[in-house]
């Protein structure tokens, strides 16, 4: 079977050998006779593959010992409430940095929890950029950052260095270039783009935030609960973490993250030049200096153009390029799994498309 080009923005492509290593063992998961999506969460062959996922991130991301890596479930969009809710005490400022929709859905979500502030913003220019310019309020509890945002394509290339804890939902951007986690008192980070298939949420916490959860929290939105029982209060998402395993195996295999950080730059760096070089017939959405390594976004003339070039490229196996709805246009999401030739066939199909145009 030939498999198509996979630029989806989230569920996304995942790496083949971590595909087929599942297919292989999906009957009958190390001699068990069951797959691993039957095992107990209390068995011991499933503590290993949870153990060797918390081990495998800790390696590759370099967590502290300060640290604690919880898995969830709820996507990002349940941290934006469990955030404020362990975090945001009284008389305390929540402070959220506005580069795209879901940073701003994160702080909505906030101010169901107590007060908020804008610290910074690049609404007011379709949060095309960056913005630089952080003003904390006063008694701030933390200060929330999206990381990577993928609807427009802009992505903190320097994260802000504050005197406040710093948050970020990191889901489109995590395990994909180097970071000095000790930075950040609380990270999450939806799998559903470069750490496996949708289902499991990764937050990496500093432990002494831990004790911030009031004990009147419903027990399944405080972090203590999940930290207190490895993740295991509950049935887990088993498979998810069992994949997430598999994927981070992979990211070791190729070298780990400063190599994967390399080749995403070469990925981005192949997409942006032909934008760059198609004498406007492609226009970016993010402005030079915010441009993402992960989320590629650009328009055509006009709509019908658009839509031509959505279609020809889906004959040609090019698939999940079309921009998301709010913005429009195209979008080629080249997460880590998203491999050099995806990018090379992308590149010749739109200089093709384009000379053929003309």
């Amino acid at each position: 079977m030939k498999r198509a080009y996979n630029f989806n923005a989230g569920p996304s492509a995942l790496p083949l050998a971590v595909l087929e290593r599942a297919q292989k063992e999906l009957l009958n998961f190390q001699q068990t006779g069951m797959s691993v999506m039957e095992l107990s969460h209390r068995s011991k062959e499933y503590d290993a593959v949870h153990e060797r996922a918390e081990m495998l991130l800790r390696k590759l991301m370099n967590i502290p010992d300060t640290h604690d890596v919880l898995f969830l479930q709820g996507g990002a969009s349940l941290q934006f409430s469990m955030v404020p809710m362990n975090l945001l005490k009284e008389g305390e400022v929540g402070n959220y940095v506005l580069t795209d929709s879901w940073s701003d859905k994160a702080m909505k979500e906030a101010k169901k929890v107590g007060a908020t502030h804008v610290a910074a913003s690049s609404k007011e220019e379709q949060y095309t950029y960056i913005p630089t310019n952080i003003e904390l309020s006063e008694r701030p509890a933390y200060l929330h950052i999206t990381s990577n945002n993928t609807i427009v394509g802009t992505q903190w290339r320097e994260f802000p260095n504050v005197s406040v804890d710093l948050i970020a939902d990191m889901s489109s951007d995590i395990l994909s270039r180097d970071i000095d986690v000790s930075r950040f008192a609380l990270i999450y980070a939806g799998a559903q783009k470069n750490l496996g298939p949708s289902g499991v949420t990764v937050v990496i916490i500093r432990k002494d935030l831990l004790a911030k959860g009031d004990d009147r929290l419903p027990t399944m939105l405080n972090y203590r609960t999940y930290s207190e029982s490895r993740s295991l209060y509950n049935t887990p998402p088993t498979f998810a973490i069992y994949m997430l395993s598999l994927v981070l195996e992979w990211v070791d295999e190729q070298g780990g993250v400063q190599a994967i950080e390399k080749k995403n730059a070469e990925k981005a760096a192949i997409l942006y030049r032909c934008i760059d070089e198609s004498e406007g017939f492609y226009k970016g959405h993010a402005k030079k200096e915010s441009r993402s390594h992960m989320n590629v976004t650009f328009t055509l003339p006009n709509e019908e153009l658009t839509k031509k070039f959505l279609a020809e490229a889906k004959e040609k196996g090019l698939i999940g390029l079309a921009g998301h709805r709010s913005v429009g246009g195209c979008r080629a999401s080249i997460y880590n799994a998203v491999d050099i030739e995806a990018c090379e066939a992308l590149v010749q199909f739109m200089d093709t498309f384009r000379k053929n145009i003309f």
